[in-house]
């Protein structure tokens, strides 16, 4: 069954390369946009041959509306999942003002740029579902997190907002929030310390595999499984978002 366009920022690793892989699997036709080159490659290798690639920074207002409108042009654009993001671990006195506006430019500013775009496809050709990435950082406060934290939390009522602007129009948005996920990025980001300290807290005591959180988002894109589903902030996190005190030996 042929699903309709999935684009998928970020979508050349990690959580984006994941729901690519998945999507594809579910008969979406899949189009990937990701700002790394060797990291295209590479998922050229991984991706059905009809995958369509682009290299984009979705910082980049003109970049992206041409993007998503080639894919208009070449079919119905059905999903838009916003992947492409970047995190920081800085202590709040430590972070720059530099390092603040980057991180929710690229995370705030591209999420909002690539959805309204797309959205604008969407409205005239029957509606369809939007998946923006957002994180568990944006539900609470986690240490060292002043600037990732505040562009996640922005990202989920960006969702929101988003949810309420286009449900006339048959278009439904949803935010996805992972806890720790065995992604490049995370492999940068986390120290050993920090990743103790995360399976400590996390219920499940573990780490997520990236596959994991693509299940979510192919539930959240299906309008036939989740077509009441809009404004929802979901985490995907092993029950770090809902739990309180847990035992630290088991």
């Amino acid at each position: 069954m042929d699903r309709g366009i999935v684009a998928v920022t970020g979508g050349a690793s990690g959580i984006g390369l994941a729901i690519a892989k998945a999507a594809a699997a579910e008969g979406w036709q899949v189009a990937v946009a990701d700002r790394d080159r060797q990291a295209i490659a590479a998922a050229r290798e991984l991706l059905p041959e009809a995958t369509r690639f682009a290299e984009l920074d979705v910082t980049e207002e003109a970049a992206v509306e041409g993007w998503i409108a080639e894919l208009a042009a070449a079919g119905r654009l059905a999903g838009l999942v916003t992947a492409a993001g970047i995190a920081a671990d800085i202590p709040v006195l430590d972070t720059t003002v530099e390092q603040f506006r980057h991180i929710l430019d690229v995370n705030v500013t591209g999420t909002f740029l690539c959805a309204r775009a797309a959205a604008r496809r969407m409205k005239d050709t029957g509606g369809g579902s939007i998946v923006t990435i957002a994180s568990v950082s944006g539900l609470r406060g986690a240490k060292g997190r002043a600037a990732y934290g505040a562009s996640k939390a922005a990202v989920i009522n960006l969702t929101q907002v988003l949810a309420v602007d286009l449900a006339r129009w048959s278009i439904r948005a949803n935010a996805l929030c992972p806890g720790p996920i065995e992604t490049p990025l995370v492999a940068r980001v986390h120290t050993p310390a920090t990743r103790a300290h995360w399976i400590a807290h996390v219920p499940q005591r573990r780490y997520a595999r990236p596959d994991e959180v693509a299940g979510a988002a192919l539930f959240l894109l299906d309008p036939e499984q989740s077509s009441f589903v809009t404004g929802v902030a979901l985490p995907v996190d092993g029950g770090f978002a809902g739990a309180g005190l847990t035992a630290l030996d088991s």
